[in-house]
């Protein structure tokens, strides 16, 4: 497997090939990003395809030295992202888990675990673009503290108190969903 130094000498000198193994080794995780920040599957398959032409027409403006090819990317793909939704400004809800729906109706459990999951992404949805990617990027994507730093352009004490106001809203959004008790005996959600 080459390095990143490697990989990005061979794109800058044209290989298809390598260019085909960066796309291949960073695609997912690129594409999954952009869903987690803009909600719509269309949307984020756009902001992928224009990170890896980037990464084609680009390729020479990477320094190792500064970040990863990875933290690079993903980068390129939140500075897309953002534009995308100051372009769009209207939230037109998410397409959530398409993917997983089956030819069967779907059980109880199943039907939980989705309303869970429309919940979260909802409310990952509604915080500040900042709070979101910091979410985002740590716990969904898996960057460590100091690439997502690097990646939002902040210092990782930043970064950390990004975090927790995230966490902290994003858990104020999510308990208006817990299951309460009426002053009739029945449920609010």
């Amino acid at each position: 497997m080459l390095t990143d130094e490697q990989l990005m000498e061979a794109i800058v000198d044209g290989d298809r090939q390598a260019y085909a193994g960066a796309v291949k080794q960073h695609g997912r995780a690129i594409a999954a990003y952009a869903f987690r920040m803009l909600g719509n599957e269309s949307e984020a398959q756009d902001i992928a395809q224009e990170t890896f032409l980037r990464l084609w027409t680009q390729a020479h403006r990477w320094d190792g030295d500064k970040a990863s090819l990875g933290t690079w990317l993903h980068r390129i793909a939140h500075n897309l992202c953002i534009d995308q939704r100051r372009r769009t400004r209207a939230d037109t809800g998410s397409e959530l888990d398409e993917f997983t729906a089956e030819a069967d109706t779907p059980s109880a459990d199943q039907l939980a675990q989705q309303s869970d999951r429309n919940r979260l992404e909802a409310a990952l949805a509604d915080l500040p673009e900042r709070q979101r990617s910091a979410l985002v990027m740590t716990y969904y994507q898996g960057l460590s503290n100091k690439e997502v730093a690097g990646i939002l352009d902040v210092s990782v004490d930043a970064l950390e108190s990004l975090l927790s106001r995230g966490r902290k809203a994003l858990k104020n959004r999510l308990s208006k969903y817990v299951y309460q008790p009426d002053s009739t005996g029945g449920v609010n959600r």
